[in-house]
This record gives structure tokens, sequence and C-alpha cells, in this order.
């Protein structure tokens, strides 16, 4: 640990968590370059390209049709990076296809290019499929993707590594992509002395999580981008997160961090190992997680527990968590919601609605286009980090649904709608997978990568945009000022009631509603002319499972057949396309698939078609579930202990197999998990599943019973399994009967425990039983559209009358 000391002593305050920094602190002027990820909007013409025909050729090589470098191709990649050995010949000829069949639109992201604008440097990371990975492709450094060569190299040269994590639209990794990682003379060190590897978090969620918890071990807090040396074993021994090319505000530069790192691995060659040891022991005990001992599941007090927690810590004026930087994830919306629903604590619905409302209410909020940032660097909700993560939005989308579900509010239903919308129309590929995020910077008009610049307004914009009498309703309803709320710029955030806006404006409510709703619609037309922020185009499994979820959920409870449409494509993208040999890879770009699956890829598509089941009575959705679900328990299961690991027994061996419990800006899959096999279960009749979920709950019995808030969304699970949720069958007639009556009563209701199995009498209700044996002996009494309440398999009298209906339910 005196590496850790001595490194420390330089001022560095690595424990910083980067991620949350203001956004208008430390202000970087940074310059950006686009890849081809973003061609969709940036200019594609190449300032200072040399006019000449040979030097054309020289850009464009071979074009998309060549299969052999040329020489002329060749001559575009080095021959080595600074510092570095020679890049083995197969390698600079397959760098060489590439860049030349990427042709002339092609604009590399990074300042070191020639005067034709053809980039100085290429590395490996060009070959991958990862927008991130591609984002560092024309940096100097000798850069190695995650795999057995780069370690393999490692060993052989006796160098330690450099592990460093990041995703595509997090500011800091491009600050220190831009002016760390593309400076010549600061890598030149490190391509001499370590073995640099780079990795896409989002990518690699397993070997991210192992290396954040290296940098906890330590003692430090995390942040992206995060790096970590290690040894050629992969063993860590020291981290940090965002380091600057020089030294800066008590932070030491990259250089002399890698100076100080290089001496001591050369002079105290035993003490690092040591270290390294040591911090891996610990992670091995932290992440493998606890087996059951004997089965036990927490009682309704683990619940209470988890309430009382937030009841302390909830900010009483403007909703979350914290007085700084919130996180919408840090209250858990869907608990208190079933908390309330079970027990009729007022306090539980008001710590929600309060959140839900402040949230939507603020520049966290993209009033114009829909959607959420990822956060707020402040306590009003006002100033957000501008990146959208798809995640973030399926989660809010299903809080501000069941929240209007249970209270009737439709501005709280507006607000989903208002997500579901902006990723229909801005996030889904052609193919129906949803992509992945977009970034917080964009380029203003004078060509600058500004935080926010494409989401805020100047007065003058506004007037431009919509003429005076539209600009007076704006400014007087989202608090626009001369001045601004943010680096000059007007954030759009809606704190005053409309009441108080309409009468002072001397308008009706509903000329002020109108007025808003068509200066958005001219402020969204405005704004889709500005170059919009970088957009990841990666499809990941688990993110597209939880927005299936999202839009079936949306489709059943606002009987709205284009939502339902939207998760039926992304699943059959992801079903059809992104399994190869029967096993599900996590991610596609560009129409390739790449990468191992993990236990939250299985876990949260397994739950989006089930939700998709529910709105879309198709039984290839239970089918495929139970399938995925085989997969769960053949290879990631904990059979012994309890719960599922993060990574496949057959997969990669790194430096502990995770079994994760803890949720963050994500659900751990394990809580996912519990609540998937509780449905199965009830679904199918198999008690097993239940079996199972009761491993989860004695595995992780210790949190849920004394650290509730950190298993927030197992408790969802939890909820159900007390309640004894219900089964519903609606079995309409061979012929006709419209199941709308009925339905409407169970599309209206916060049901959140409970299953629902819609089916018509003859072929298709016998298709069903074969999977939902619930079904069976069910009839449509009477020629009618006839429902089915039951619990613990005893079922209600069978109803065809809508108001019968409606009470069995609640």
């Amino acid at each position: 640990m005196r590496l850790i000391r001595h490194l420390s002593s330089l001022g560095a305050v690595v424990g910083d968590t980067i991620a949350a920094s203001t956004p208008g602190e430390a202000r970087m002027k940074i310059r950006r370059f686009p890849t081809r990820l973003e061609r969709q909007s940036r200019p594609t013409c190449h300032a200072g390209a040399t006019s000449t025909l040979i030097a054309l050729m020289l850009w464009l090589g071979g074009g998309a049709m060549a299969t052999q470098a040329t020489p002329q191709m060749l001559a575009l990649i080095p021959e080595a990076m600074p510092g570095a050995p020679p890049l083995p010949t197969p390698l600079r000829e397959r760098l060489a296809l590439d860049l030349a069949a990427r042709g002339k639109d092609y604009v590399p992201r990074t300042k070191n290019v020639r005067e034709d604008g053809s980039p100085i440097y290429s590395n490996r990371l060009l070959l991958e499929a990862s927008p991130y990975l591609q984002q560092h492709a024309h940096n100097p450094v000798d850069w190695y993707p995650w795999g057995d060569e780069a370690f393999a190299t490692a060993k052989r040269l006796g160098r330690p590594v450099l592990v460093s994590i990041g995703y595509s639209t997090c500011h800091w990794c491009h600050v220190m992509e831009e002016e760390t990682f593309d400076d010549v003379e600061v890598v030149r060190f490190l391509n001499q002395h370590f073995i640099a590897i780079k990795v896409d978090r989002e990518a690699r969620p397993d070997i991210d999580s192992i290396y954040m918890s290296a940098i906890h071990s330590m003692g430090q807090q995390g942040g992206w981008p995060l790096n970590v040396w290690v040894t050629a074993e992969g063993k860590p021994f020291f981290g940090g997160t965002y380091f600057p090319p020089k030294d800066s505000r008590g932070r030491p530069s990259f250089s002399n961090v890698l100076r100080a790192i290089y001496s001591q691995y050369k002079e105290n060659r035993k003490e690092v190992d040591e270290t390294a040891q040591k911090i891996s022991n610990t992670l091995q005990r932290n992440l493998e997680g606890v087996s059951a001992t004997a089965s036990q599941v927490p009682s309704y007090s683990a619940l209470t527990a988890a309430k009382d927690a937030y009841s302390r810590s909830i900010d009483r004026t403007w909703g979350g968590l914290g007085y700084r930087t919130k996180f919408p994830s840090s209250l858990p919306i869907r608990f208190l919601l079933r908390y309330h629903r079970t027990t009729g604590d007022a306090d539980a619905l008001a710590m929600a609605t309060l959140t839900l409302e402040k949230m939507a209410a603020g520049g966290i909020h993209d009033h114009v286009g829909g959607g959420f940032h990822r956060y707020s660097t402040e306590r009003r909700w006002l100033i957000p980090h501008f990146e959208k993560m798809l995640y973030d939005n399926a989660l809010l989308a299903m809080a501000y649904l069941e929240a209007g579900l249970l209270t009737g509010r439709s501005d709280f239903t507006s607000i989903a709608r208002s997500i579901l919308d902006y990723v229909g129309r801005e996030m889904t590929s052609t193919g129906g997978g949803f992509y992945s995020a977009t970034d917080a910077d964009s380029i203003s008009d004078s060509g600058e990568a500004k935080e926010g610049w494409f989401f805020t307004w100047t007065s003058a914009e506004l007037q431009a945009a919509l003429g005076e009498a539209l600009t007076e309703v704006v400014t007087a309803y989202y608090g626009v000022t001369p001045g601004g709320t943010y680096e000059g710029r007007n954030i759009l955030h809606a704190w005053r009631e409309p009441g108080v806006v309409a009468d002072e404006l001397g308008m009706t409510r509903k000329a002020l509603e109108q007025r808003l709703a068509s200066a958005r619609k001219k402020l969204y037309s405005t704004r889709s002319r500005r170059t919009a922020p970088l957009r990841d185009g990666k499809i990941l499994v688990g993110w597209n499972g939880l927005m299936i979820s999202a839009f079936a959920q949306a489709g059943f409870a606002l009987n709205d057949p284009g939502y339902t449409d939207r998760g039926q494509a992304a699943a059959r993208y992801i079903l059809d396309e992104m399994r190869v040999e029967g096993r599900l890879r996590r991610v596609s770009l560009d129409g390739k698939v790449a990468g191992p699956a993990f236990l939250e890829d299985h876990a949260f598509l397994i739950a989006g078609l089930l939700d998709l089941y529910e709105a879309d009575p198709d039984p290839r959705w239970v089918r495929e579930a139970i399938g995925l679900q085989a997969a769960l328990d053949s290879r990631y299961a904990d059979t012994a202990g309890g719960g599922y690991y993060t990574t496949a027994a057959d997969g990669e061996r790194l430096l502990t197999r995770e079994k994760p419990g803890q949720d963050g800006a994500l659900p751990s899959g394990n809580s996912i998990e519990a609540m998937n096999l509780l449905r199965l279960a009830d679904l199918t009749g198999d008690e097993s599943y239940r079996e199972t979920a009761g491993m989860i709950f004695s595995a992780f019995y210790d949190s849920l019973a004394a650290k509730p808030t950190g298993v927030s969304e197992m408790m969802l699970a939890l909820d159900y399994h007390l309640e004894n949720a219900r089964q519903i069958v609606l079995v309409q007639p061979t012929q006709g009967g419209d199941p709308e009556a009925m339905l409407r009563p169970l599309r209206s209701t916060f049901l959140p425990n409970r299953v629902v199995s819609i089916v018509r009498e003859g072929v298709d209700l016998g298709a069903h039983a074969k999977l939902v044996p619930l079904v069976k002996g069910k009839t449509a009494q009477d020629g009618e559209v006839t429902a089915y309440v039951c619990k613990n398999r005893v079922c209600r009298y069978p109803t065809s009358d809508p108001k019968v209906f409606a009470k069995q339910l609640v």
C-alpha cells in the first residue's frame, strides 16, 4: 500500500467522481473531432485537403472494394506508434483496408492529421465494434483492446499494464482523450514503458465492475474515465479517474503519474506484486458474493425499513436524495408506489410524487424534445449533465407510467408518453433495436464543443425562432432570463404554475397550453437544424430489454398499439439478429454483433418478453423467456449458494466471478431475476422457478434485511412474493368477442403484482396452454369475453361483467 500513498503524495485527488462534476466548473476549452458514428450530423468536408489527385487517391485508397492493401494504403498507417515497437505487418494491412473502406467522407477524430485530412496515426481500436474504442482509434497511443494479446505482450516485455475504461458519451473521457491521449509527447512514455488497453464499460460491464471495485478497495471513489494500472496477470495495484496533461488544481499530470508508477514498478516490484495480490484477494471476497446457508426470505419489515430510510434522507423541498448532485435512480419511485399501494402510507406516495414533479419541471427534463438527461449537478434538478442514456429513460418511463396509473394524474402519463415518443423518434434503429445514448457535448455555431449547447437557448435565439408573442409565453413559463441560467444560455424549466402564468399573461390556461405546445414544436424544428450531439449507435441487449418493458407496459396500459409495436420490433431484432449459435451476444453495431452476453442481458430481456406477452399475447414471447431462463440456469447460476453470476461458467476467466446484488443506475441482474422467476412460476405453474427465486432472497438476505436501500429493485420482487400475486386470464370466444371492455379495468388499475394471459378459445388457447397451463380449462362463458382472477391457482368466480372484474382486481 506504500505505492498508493507515494502516488497520492503527488497531489492526486484520484477519488474524485469526475462524472458527477458540475459542467461549469473547471471548464475545459477542448476541441472535438467527429468519428464515422457522428456523420449524420457532422460536415464531411476536409479543411485544408490537398487538391492534387495523388493525395486524394492516397486518402481514398482502394475504397470499399479493396481486398488487399496497396502500398498507397499502407503509407497511411504508421510503422510504429511514438515510442512503441513496430506494428505487425498483417495488422497494418488490416488497418489500411479498414481505413480505406471508410471513404472520402470519413473525418478522423484527432488533431494529428496530414495536410490532406488523413490521420497520421491509426491503432488497433480502428477494428473494434465499439463507438468508444473507435473514438481512440487515431490516438498516437499503441492501444490494445481487452484480450490475451495485450497481457501476453506485457508479460513478454516485463511491463505493467494500463487499463483505461470509459464510454462513448462520457464528457471527461472525451477531455482526457483529446488533451492527453492525443498528445504525442505525453503518450510517448506510455508507449515505451506500458501496455495500454482500452475498454468500453458498456460493452464489458464485467471488467468495469471489477476494476471499479478495485478503486473502491483502495479507499477511493470512482468515476469515468477509470484508469487502473495492473500487472501482466491483470491484478490491480493503483488507479484513478481523470488525469490532465499537466499538473492542474492539485491533480498531477498524466506524465508524472506514469513516471512515478513505472519507477515504483521497476524499483519496488515485490511491493507492487504484494499490493496487487492483496487487492485481488479483497475483490474475490467482495464480489463473489455470499452463499445461502439456509432458506430464508425477509419479512415485510425489510420493506418498511427501506421506506423509513428513504424518508429520513429525502430532500423534502426538491425531491430525490442529496443536496448537490442528484441521480433519478437514487430514489426508487416504483418501490415507493408499491409500498403505498400495499400499506396506504401517504408519505411513501408523497416522496414519489414530489420527486417526479420536480424532475419533470427541472432542466434535467428535455422540455422540447422529450426524455431526461443523466443527472442534475445541483439540488433543484435545474442544471443537468446533458447526456441521455437509454436505460435512464426506460426506467423513468415506467416510473411515470405507474405513478399515472396509481394517482390518475394525466401529467405523469404524458411524461411517460413524451419519453417513449423521443426514443421512438430519435433512438430507434431501422432494424427496431434501440440506440444506447447521446453525448453531453455538441458543436456550437462557433465550431466549439460545448456541453449542453444543443439543448439551451438565448433570448435572441428564442425570439428568432418564435416571434414576439410566443417568446413572451415561453419566457414567462420556462424561466428565461437575459443572462441565462447556464453559461449565458437558458435551460428551460417549468417551476411556475400554469394557472399563475396564464393569469399573468391575461389568457386562459387552455390557451397557454396551446401556445406552449406550438412553441415547443417550433423550437424542436429550430433545434433540429443545429449540430446534434454524438449518438452512440450500439444496441445493447440488456438496455433494450428495459426499453422493451417500458414500451410494452405503456402499450398495454395506454391501449396504444404503436408502443407495443416498438417493443415487438426490438424483441424480434434481438432474438433474430443478436444470437450466434443459439447464444446471445451483448452488442450490435452497424449490423455486426459481438461480445459475450451477461446476466443483465438475459435478465432484462426476459423481463421485457414477459411484459410484451401481456401487451401482445403471442406464445413466442413466453417460449423465448423460458429458453433464456434455461440458459441462465445452466451457465450463470450459483446452484449451491443461490443467485447468478455476471458471467457464464464457460466464459472468460477474470480475476473474480462477480455475483451482483447491489442496484445502481441500473438494477442488478439478480434483482430483476428474482422477479422474473416469480412471474415464470405463476405463468407456467413450475414451482422450481419459485424455489430458485427463494434462493436469491436467501443469498442476499443480509442485504435485504440490513441494507435494503442497496437492493431496492429486489424489493419489488419481495413485495410481489409477500403479496401472493394474482394470475389473470381473459378468454375470448372462438368468433368475435371484443375484449376491450373487459381489458379497460385492467389497463387503468395499478396492479404490479400480477401475470396476465389473453387467449382465444380453440387453437390459440391450446398453443398457450402448452407454455401457460394456467389457461387450461378456461372458457368464454355464454360466448362472451370472460375473466378469471386467481391466487395460488384458486380462481374467483369467472365474470364477463367489467364492473365485477374491476372489483376482483382490488
